[in-house]
């Protein structure tokens, strides 16, 4: 193999241990001429508004590359362990994150 067609070699990520990992389950993505921004948020029942947690501005060469290796990555976990159904119908946040409405009092047994 010529030197050419060889991967450059990354060197490896150092991780902080203070890091901590955050669950999202939303994000938000914008865009100018020049950069790509994505906001990831957690939003649970009975939050009033998602928590956006991160903040990742990428340049659109890197938002490409990441949607490329996101495809990758994606087609490797099916391949594995199957399909990912996305459902239909009404999103998947409004069926699960709709507002939560309280039980409407019974009648009045004494009105009768």
């Amino acid at each position: 193999m010529s030197e050419t067609n060889k991967s450059p070699k990354l060197p490896p990520l150092q991780i902080p241990p203070e890091l901590e990992p955050a669950y999202v389950n939303l994000a938000r993505i914008m865009h100018s001429s020049t950069e790509m921004l994505v906001d990831f948020a957690r939003f649970l029942p009975g939050m009033q508004a998602p928590l956006v947690t991160n903040r990742i501005i990428l340049s659109p060469l890197s938002a490409k590359l990441l949607h490329r290796a996101l495809g990758e990555n994606l087609a490797k976990f099916e391949s594995t362990f199957g399909e990912i159904q996305i459902p239909s119908g009404p999103s998947l946040a409004d069926q699960l994150f709709r507002p939560h409405h309280p039980p409407s009092k019974p009648p009045d047994s004494d009105s009768e």
